[in-house]
């Protein structure tokens, strides 16, 4: 019989901390691996922690609402039948693989309704509350894999055991006194990350117009088609990555990170982009290996990231491992904007609106004004490792990328 400390494992790139929402088990209750036991939220994600171990949980080292640093033992276990010091070269291994999370995100297979996990808590929660089983399984869960978390339960409890939908709406301004609000967890987390961004990185931009004529009459044309024949919608984004990750494979070294000092090049092209949530915060998934997915496999990709990142879907994998990110700002009509690095990257793209302006057309016969679809391309970069000339290259890579799109190009 050993009593061991279980540390809280790496949840991505450039994270360090995370603040624990809830505990999911009781002290003394006893857990099998792969149980979930700690609900926590860092400035990406929400997520629950799972047993490394099977045996009892003897001790809490972390509070509800604390702070706790990645690495930090959030808990006591005693286990049977293992040393010690042999349990405790097991969790660093473990530590060191990240398997505490990657083995509940890559491995598990997805679940019917009637093999759905729940916390004991949640189960404790329902039972007091007359909520059946089969009443849990239609519930639409906020954690990871669709678990239902306290949190869900009680706000369903709250709602009247009916489902609400929650989103932004615009707010009309009313005189009288100033009112105070306070920041939510997720808008603190994101305005320390944008000040440390502007404090390490050397911010400059560069800026390119760009002719989206093919590219806006091909998916005009073909959009039904690419809908009917792929199920899925095709917006304008996987056209973005796509050109992206070709303009990386020209300019390699856009797709670095700073280490000082060392400069890491990446060797898989993964583009994050970022979501606008119905809180209005910000999310940034990624898709792995950009470059590898066909057009189609781009669409579905994002299709299904962006829905889940809006749902509080996505797992902690999918916000890891970005090497370059883009900024679709012109769904919001904005025509341009200089975006803040995602650290440790040393690079952000952002797309402008796409709108119909009078240009100057060169033919064979001379110069023509006529209207074309043009959008603004912002490009922010770290000038310690991205000089001007790299930086300018490479957004005009992109823009060339689009503006030689193949209008015949099949479906």
């Amino acid at each position: 019989m050993a009593e061991i400390k279980m540390n809280l494992p790496s949840m991505g790139e450039s994270i360090f901390e995370c603040t624990v929402l809830n505990w999911l088990v009781e002290e003394g209750d006893s857990v099998s691996i792969d149980d979930m036991i700690l609900e926590v939220a860092t400035d990406k994600i929400d997520t629950e922690i799972g047993s490394i171990h099977e045996g009892t949980i003897v001790k809490f080292l972390v509070k509800q609402g604390e702070v706790a640093t990645i690495g930090q033992p959030f808990c006591v276990i005693r286990i049977e039948g293992e040393a010690e010091e042999e349990a405790n070269e097991l969790v660093q291994e473990l530590e060191e693989h990240n398997t505490a999370i990657e083995s509940a995100i890559s491995d598990e297979k997805p679940k019917t309704s009637s093999e759905r996990y729940f916390s004991p808590l949640v189960l404790s929660i329902a039972k007091e509350e007359g909520i059946s089983r089969s009443e849990l399984e239609q519930l639409d869960g906020s954690g990871m894999e669709n678990r239902v978390t306290k949190t869900d339960i009680l706000a369903y409890i709250k709602a009247g055991k009916k489902k609400t939908s929650f989103k932004l709406e615009k707010e009309e301004f009313t005189a009288g006194e100033d009112t105070v609000m306070e920041m939510d967890r997720l808008r603190m987390m994101i305005s320390d990350r944008m000040i440390s961004s502007k404090r390490v990185a050397a911010h400059v931009s560069s800026f390119h117009e760009t002719d989206m004529t093919l590219v806006t009459s091909w998916r005009n044309k073909h959009k039904d088609a690419f809908f009917e024949k792929y199920g899925e919608k095709i917006t304008f984004t996987p056209i973005l990555i796509e050109a992206v990750a070709k303009a990386i494979k020209a300019f390699p070294m856009i797709n670095i990170q700073v280490d000082v000092p060392r400069i890491i090049k990446k060797g898989n092209i993964n583009i994050g982009m970022a979501v606008g949530l119905p809180n209005g915060n910000l999310i940034v998934p990624v898709i792995h290996n950009a470059d590898k997915y066909d057009l189609p496999g781009l669409a579905k990709k994002v299709n299904d990231l962006a829905l889940r990142a809006r749902n509080n879907k996505l797992r902690p994998d999918e916000l890891m491992g970005g090497t370059y990110t883009i900024s679709n700002i012109g769904m919001f009509g904005n025509l341009a904007g200089t975006p803040i690095i995602m650290q440790p990257q040393v690079a952000i793209m952002a797309f402008g609106a796409i709108a119909k302006r009078a240009s100057v057309i060169e033919t064979p016969d001379g110069d023509l004004i006529g209207v074309r679809q043009k959008m603004v391309i912002s490009h922010s970069y770290d000038h310690r490792v991205v000089d001007g000339s790299l930086g300018g290259l490479f957004v005009k890579q992109v823009s060339d990328n689009l503006e030689n799109f193949d209008i015949h190009r099949a479906i």
